[in-house]
């Protein structure tokens, strides 16, 4: 048990279940299949099985299906089952390994185009497949692959999970509530935002605004010259992240996990280029994309921290448990 754990081994009262991982170096079609408990063991492995040097250290695990950096343990743990890993050594860039045989390299937006013309069929069953292996991850889930399982019908979905169609339907049921949320969030924060607009045209606020907007547009013409082409080019997000984020009021609550950590990363100046914003409109939407993943995160520990509880509550039939032992008399 000790060589499974690796180098960093939780403390034995609190012992983390495995999980099953596929490890690949960039630019390789070889993947090997590991378990870990946590990331740091992860990461272990990966440099022991795929041979990486340790001059080449930091390594870096990135999803193989779109770059994300994977550094948190909280976030690993949200992972299903078998999610594909990259190994990046030292200053690696990450590159979609196209399925031709890996020889051709695309950029991620011919990635989004080949999986819509692939069809919804097997998006949708991609993610019911991650709500069979954690029903948490509903929380990690963009609007749009919420709106794909309510769509889908019962029968079909009960069939792709192994459950009753009265339980699919209280699961649906619930998703219809989660997208009902966000779109009340949305709501609210549109009517905040006019509440806002009006008092700024009641008095001044809204002249010094104007007075601080010039005053940043010469601050960004003076330095126009450093943040033009070339740092529009380095941003990694994809044009349906652009996209929602242009065109959605409240982007944060449309998006996915993955795509609200790739936001929150990005460079500030170089998101304000690429949207046509000023910085401080980019810094913004940056923050409230990482709040809005803190708290998805925190959702999901509640919920795997309530399910342990009920776990150890209610054991399944044919555990043992540890007997109790009697009491002694005091003599």
């Amino acid at each position: 048990m000790a060589l499974l754990r690796g180098a960093s081994a939780p403390d034995p009262d609190d012992v983390r279940p495995l999980k099953p991982c596929l490890l690949r170096r960039n630019h390789s079609r070889d993947q090997h299949g590991v378990a870990a408990s946590c990331l740091e063991e992860l990461r272990s492995k990966a440099c022991e099985i795929l041979a990486i040097d340790e001059s080449l250290a930091p390594v870096t695990l990135v999803l193989a299906e779109d770059g994300t950096i994977v550094d948190d343990d909280d976030y690993f743990l949200c992972l299903p089952s078998n999610t594909k890993f990259v190994a990046l050594a030292c200053n690696e860039k990450w590159t979609y390994n196209n399925s031709d045989g890996g020889t051709a390299w695309v950029s991620q937006e011919s990635f989004d185009a080949d999986e819509t013309d692939s069809g919804v069929g097997v998006k949708w069953r991609n993610v019911a497949r991650q709500l069979k292996e954690d029903l948490s991850s509903v929380i990690r889930l963009s609007e749009e692959d919420l709106q794909a399982l309510i769509d889908i019908p019962c029968s079909e979905l009960a069939r792709e999970l192994c459950q009753s169609c009265a339980t699919v339907q209280g699961l649906q049921n619930t998703l219809q509530q989660v997208l009902d949320q966000r779109e009340e969030a949305r709501q609210s924060k549109q009517l905040l935002e006019l509440y806002l607009r009006a008092l700024e045209k009641e008095g001044d606020i809204l002249s010094n605004q104007e007075e601080s907007k010039a005053a940043l547009s010469e601050d960004l013409d003076a330095v126009d010259t450093g943040i033009s082409k070339e740092m529009a080019s380095d941003v990694a997000l994809t044009s349906r992240i652009l996209t929602t984020l242009r065109e959605k009021p409240s982007p944060e609550l449309s998006l996915s996990s993955q795509d609200l950590e790739l936001v929150s990363k990005e460079d500030p100046k170089a998101l304000a280029v690429a949207l046509n914003w000023d910085i401080k409109k980019a810094e913004t939407v940056q923050q409230a994309c990482n709040t809005e993943l803190t708290l998805r995160l925190q959702q999901m520990q509640s919920l795997r921290s309530l399910r342990n509880f009920s776990a150890r509550k209610n054991p399944l039939p044919g555990e043992q448990q540890s007997p109790k032992r009697a009491k002694q008399d005091p003599e």
